[in-house]
């Protein structure tokens, strides 16, 4: 079938809206025909090569839309309803059976192998010559997507079907950093550094525990009143001050409880594990360029803090997603707040506008 989607030749190069044949699902399949698609900084690293991902190819993978059409053997969803398109997972290995399908051991190459698990692509050029797909298992920066039944989640909620793509990453990773791998305490002390879309995520799930100290650390002054309007009951500009970690310490009375590094800017990932002391734990989530590494001081680190990494919110799409969706509908998870909304053609310029500060959450509506 022809459709539409959002190419990318070569690492580094622009996005380009091109005709492009799409497989008919096979067993275990659907196809969905995608009403809109979340630009995350995902996807940002992936076309510069700082995740691996062969090209040319069509990366996308906050995906939204209607079942188009099922493949045999495909019993959760039927064509027309509205489904997510969450993160891939094999189903088989032991962090699957154990319930974490985000940790799954076939993770990385079921996100950037550029293809089925069998080396197929779902995608071509009208030419027949080959573009690599499955990205995150879905490839969604297009107008349809071929992807496996277990990713899907069926949906039911009162926010715009546009919006909630943003959910199969970027703000459910915020949110799990919080509510999934924190788990914060009565009194607890965060800092969030970075106060994008992830990191406000992050700030509104904090307001959704009983930590009485969040802390955001954000050199934008627009995002740093965003930060304030959904939770937030400190901000630090780290501009204006000679010592970030001194200046939380001295606002939390002492070194924080948790820290999030939304950022992947290894000095300021160094601030959010030195922000926190005994028994602390610094979550690590931005991504950083491909090969960086960080370094702790051993001792403070030896006497009880924790740095841990987290992927999309740790739990399960079919578990957590419909319960930050509910969130929202009781209006205690006002994420469709931090979406601006874009036209396929504008897909080059929803990513810079992210990355200049000028968007929080850019999303583009391919159904236009």
């Amino acid at each position: 079938m022809r459709t539409t989607a959002a190419v990318t030749e070569e690492r580094g190069a622009p996005f380009t809206i091109q005709d492009v044949d799409i497989d008919d699902p096979r067993s275990g399949e659907v196809r969905v025909e995608i009403v809109a698609c979340g630009v995350c900084h995902t996807d940002a690293i992936a076309r510069d090569g700082d995740l691996p991902f062969p090209f040319p190819g069509v990366l996308g993978h906050e995906g939204v839309g209607r079942v188009e059409a099922v493949g045999d053997g495909v019993t959760s969803v039927a064509v027309g309803d509205p489904v997510l398109l969450g993160w891939p997972w094999c189903g088989r290995c032991r962090n699957c059976l154990a319930g974490q399908p985000r940790f799954c051991l076939q993770l990385g190459p079921l996100v950037g192998r550029g293809g089925r698990e069998d080396g197929s692509t779902a995608l071509a050029r009208p030419s027949g010559e080959p573009l690599h797909s499955h990205f995150f298992g879905q490839s969604s920066f297009a107008r349809h997507a071929v992807t496996a039944e277990r990713s899907l989640l069926p949906l039911q909620t009162s926010a715009p079907l546009a919006a909630v793509g943003v959910l199969a990453c970027g703000i459910a990773t915020g949110a799990g950093a919080v509510l999934n791998t924190l788990r914060l305490q009565a009194g607890s002390s965060l800092v969030v550094y970075g106060a994008g879309a992830v990191g406000l995520a992050a700030i509104m799930a904090a307001r959704l525990t009983p930590a009485t100290v969040v802390v955001a650390v954000e050199p934008n002054a627009a995002r740093r009143d965003l930060a304030v309007k959904y939770g937030a009951t400190e901000v630090i500009d780290p501009r204006a001050v000679d010592d970030v970690v001194a200046t939380v310490h001295e606002v939390c009375g002492g070194p924080a409880d948790a820290a999030l590094d939304c950022t992947g800017i290894l000095p300021v990932l160094r601030q959010a594990i030195d922000s926190v002391g005994m028994l602390g734990t610094a979550v690590l989530i931005g991504g950083a360029p491909a090969g960086a590494e960080f370094s702790a001081d051993h001792l403070t680190t030896l006497w009880g803090k924790r740095i841990v990494g987290t992927l999309g919110g740790e739990s399960q799409t079919s578990r957590f997603v419909p319960a930050l969706l509910a969130l929202h509908d009781q209006g205690r998870f006002p994420f469709t707040d931090l979406i601006e909304y874009f036209p396929p053609d504008q897909v080059n310029e929803a990513v810079a506008a992210s990355h200049r500060g000028e968007v929080v959450k850019p999303v583009l509506r391919l159904d236009q």
